[in-house]
């Protein structure tokens, strides 16, 4: 069953949990947590999140290249203007039980312009 949800000013950490739900397939009777699941979720309008207070100006991602003193940070704001999407992807992904099923749940989260 495809879900379709319109993310026009919705909260990001709201709307990430209520993806991870439906992507374990946890809104089911039927739920087993040994399996996939096989819901899809589709966003639109994934530009138009919201975050509350400072949030946009204060929050940065983070990752390390590897070497000794190579971590990198980059402000939300910069993100979110060239890739909205990532953002949302990125709180789902780390939603997600962090297991062999993570990689196909998420594969499963398809975003339209």
């Amino acid at each position: 069953m495809d879900y379709v949800i319109d993310a026009k000013n919705q909260r990001l950490g709201r709307l990430a949990t209520q993806i991870a739900t439906i992507l374990q397939g946890k809104h089911r009777v039927s739920y087993e947590g040994r399996l996939p699941g096989e819901d899809r979720v589709i966003v639109k309008n994934a530009q138009n999140l919201v975050l509350t207070g400072k949030k946009a100006d204060q929050k940065i991602y983070y990752h390390h290249a590897g070497k000794l003193g190579h971590l990198k940070e980059k402000k939300f704001a910069d993100i979110f203007a060239k890739r909205p999407e990532w953002v949302l992807r990125h709180a789902v992904n780390l939603m997600l039980p962090k297991n062999r099923l993570r990689a196909r749940r998420i594969k499963r989260l398809i975003f339209e312009k």
